[in-house]
């Protein structure tokens, strides 16, 4: 009875959240979407549904899902796994497992190379360390620190680059509510959010590293040493170019209350939309414009 009733609470938060970003659907052609899961360290099945809900009640997306084979499958069960992804203009992933077949990478590099949006969710940055051209998507992702080049900012807003090798590897501390601060208020994804706002008691995640190259950092959150952080300001969300192709990765949103957090469920949506057609139509709700508290979901 408890998990049915938490379930329909985060149902009725999600509504709230997403009801004032809804857009009139004639204003421009609905944007493809496919939403890839399957493999995760993270809990996929719960926060699959609430992102393809968040996105289609915007009125802006058509939303397939496409799971993959599971960890350990036979071969021939990853042969049946051939994403059409020309049929889209974005691709979201929720997908941190094992490596796709070459065909399937190959494919997905022409299509973001040749202008497919990608949208790199949460733990996705986990993904494909051995794959050149996703980290290349992605800037950085969970690596050791001998794997890259790692991006910050200090207290006074520079931009502090730690060479491969040097200083934390990806890792977070315990989860907390952490304050998020907009890097550039002008790009269409932070236009109209708030200056700086309160997240959901979330994974703070630090110390990523790839080869951090093109990365235009949106947003960071203070990792403060007394939370087993590396007392910088560490990047959340930022774009890459990848080719004619856009990406967008947001590393907020470990489970469901995360996700539907108010600002967290904004930059998804809003960043979606920017990956699929470098413009953004929804709308900043007010309770986000306006946030001043903390936008966790009450228990």
């Amino acid at each position: 009875m408890a998990s049915a009733y938490r379930w329909f609470l985060l149902t009725a938060l999600l509504g709230v959240a997403v009801a004032a970003m809804a857009c009139p659907a004639a204003a421009a052609d609905k944007i493809n979407l496919l939403l890839i899961d399957g493999q995760n360290g993270h809990n996929w099945k719960a926060t699959t549904p609430p992102i393809k809900a968040m996105l289609e009640k915007t009125g802006r997306f058509n939303v397939e899902v496409l799971t993959s084979p599971p960890k350990g499958a036979p071969k021939e069960d990853w042969g049946k796994f051939r994403p059409e992804f020309a049929k889209y203009d974005v691709v979201l992933t929720n997908y941190a497992g094992e490596a796709w077949p070459e065909e399937v990478r190959a494919g997905f590099e022409k299509y973001v190379n040749g202008g497919g949006g990608l949208v790199v969710y949460h733990f996705a940055v986990q993904s494909f360390a051995e794959w050149e051209a996703y980290n290349k998507m992605i800037g950085m992702g969970w690596r050791d620190n001998k794997y890259g080049e790692s991006i910050a900012f200090d207290d006074d807003g520079k931009v502090v680059r730690r060479a491969k090798g040097e200083g934390p590897g990806a890792g977070h501390g315990p989860a907390h509510a952490f304050e998020m601060q907009v890097r550039d208020a002008v790009h269409p994804i932070m236009k109209g959010m708030p200056a700086k706002w309160m997240h959901a008691s979330d994974e703070l995640y630090h110390g990523q590293r790839g080869p951090a190259q093109d990365m235009h950092i949106l947003a960071t959150a203070f990792s403060a040493k007394e939370k087993g952080g590396t007392g910088m300001h560490e990047p959340m969300a930022w774009t890459i170019p990848f080719g004619k192709g856009r990406v967008f990765t947001t590393l907020l949103g470990h489970d469901v209350p995360q996700t539907v957090a108010p600002g967290a469920a904004t930059l998804l949506v809003r960043g979606a939309e920017w990956a699929a057609t470098g413009k953004v139509t929804i709308p900043v709700p007010d309770d986000v414009a306006g946030a001043a508290k903390p936008d966790a979901p009450k228990e």
